[in-house]
């Protein structure tokens, strides 16, 4: 193949699709194409979308119709969970030339070869078949990579296609994950997330199968001993509350290496909508892990998804879901809008939110979050953390984060990009970071 061709990624959605596209990105580096950025021309751009996207179909044809004003005789291929679940209604897009499902994808250069002028292709198997865990991490940054270490998700909630669009959940053994953990460290980053679809069920082989001694815990033990006071941080980017154990907590209690920083999805503070929802534990459940979390580490940063406007959250439901959220230690909100996606039970459900409803609600959360990080943040200023600072240069100021995920932001200086430094935690902006002080 000619050094010249050039290609193009875009990604849609989570950490995980990322992921993914940094590694094909690479794959397709070390085949012999140039990578250039969306808004150049290329022969060939790939877009990886997303099936928790609120308007993925308009998203993507507005990409699409970008893309070939840009470059007219360009090819464009859709990946990802939306091309797996929809990938007949992705071919009709103008523009289009082919469709990868959620194993095709990863056999992206194969598939360019195929590329033909006036018909677009379409590979995507049932999801019943897909059974193959690929690892990935994401490159180019040169501060921190999130590494992929478990896929699918075998819990079906209500309002989810993530199952649908990915397949069961399953992970490589420890052995092999670490293997790929050593190669994201190989690349000087100074700090790894732990990602997946359902982090915390780590430990199912390619068939579904539960590993009789492997488990998520073992994984980070395993991580926690080996890198032991080397200055390597490690995040968990999302897990379960039902995942999230007690010897995890205890182990990262006691860590240098994990940051003591859960995300821990919540979705509703209502019993009624959590069990309509079909989560795995009820509010009570979730408080008592939170008070577990703070008891062992008080400095933690806790993050939280909601989702506001899921059918049949009366006004009654969401205040309740509200004022359980604004009661707990928690430190800052990720808000969801409900919206119905094809082949999930809750599209079914009666007593549907109006839109209008729906988005006030989720101003009210947004609102909330931002109550909660401030009450967070300030119960830090005057401190001192060792703070972790990222390339951007954001007119001339470049941010950082401490262990506990507190944004602090100081002049650019180029020399401190991926380095750790100890700050002065000063001032809260009204923005929402704080203002430090390197000493």
């Amino acid at each position: 193949m000619s050094t010249r061709q050039k290609i193009a990624f875009h990604t849609l959605g989570c950490k995980l699709n990322f992921s993914e596209t940094s590694s094909l990105a690479n794959q397709a580096i070390d085949a012999g194409y140039q990578r250039v950025d969306m808004d150049e021309q290329a022969d060939v751009y790939v877009i990886n979308t997303c099936s928790v996207t609120e308007n993925a179909d308009k998203e993507c044809r507005y990409i699409v119709r970008k893309i070939k004003r840009t470059a007219p005789d360009s090819n464009v291929i859709i990946i990802g969970c939306y091309a797996q679940l929809k990938p007949k209604e992705i071919a009709e897009i103008d523009g289009v030339d082919m469709v990868l499902g959620a194993t095709e994808k990863f056999n992206l250069l194969d598939h360019i070869q195929q590329l033909e002028t006036g018909s677009t292709i379409v590979k995507a198997d049932d999801i019943k078949e897909i059974n193959e865990f690929v690892p990935s991490f994401s490159s180019g940054d040169r501060t921190r990579t999130f590494l992929k270490v478990q896929d699918g998700c075998d819990y079906f909630c209500t309002f989810c296609t993530i199952p649908l669009a990915r397949g069961r959940s399953r992970s490589q053994s420890i052995v092999k994950t670490m293997e790929t953990f050593q190669q994201a460290v190989q690349t000087g980053v100074r700090e790894i997330v732990l990602t997946g679809v359902n982090t915390g069920d780590f430990g199912k082989t390619s068939d579904g199968k539960k590993r009789s001694d492997e488990s998520f815990y073992d994984l980070v033990n395993e991580i926690d001993s080996i890198y032991r006071n080397t200055g390597l941080r490690v995040r968990v980017s999302s897990i379960e509350p039902n995942l999230l154990t007690k010897e995890i907590i205890d182990l990262v209690a006691k860590s240098d290496v994990f940051m003591p920083h859960f995300h821990i999805p919540l979705q509703s503070g209502s019993n009624t909508m959590l069990a309509s929802m079909q989560r795995k534990y009820d509010s009570d459940f979730y408080q008592a892990k939170i008070n577990y979390i703070k008891e062992k580490i008080p400095q933690v940063c806790i993050g939280v998804d909601v989702i506001v406007g899921y059918p049949e959250e009366t006004d009654a439901y969401f205040y309740e879901s509200f004022n359980f959220i604004n009661k707990l230690p928690v430190s800052y909100l990720h808000v969801f809008t409900y919206s119905e996606r094809a082949n999930t039970r809750a599209v079914k459900f009666e007593n549907s939110i109006p839109i209008e409803k729906r988005r006030e609600r989720n101003k009210k959360l947004r609102i909330l979050s931002d109550k909660l990080k401030r009450a967070f943040y300030q119960t830090h200023i005057g401190e001192t953390h060792e703070v972790l600072f990222e390339h951007e240069n954001d007119n001339g100021f470049m941010n950082g984060y401490t262990s506990n995920y507190i944004r602090v932001r100081i002049p650019y200086k180029d020399y401190m990009v991926g380095k750790i430094a100890k700050v002065r935690l000063m001032k809260l902006s009204p923005l929402l970071y704080m203002e430090g002080e390197i000493i």
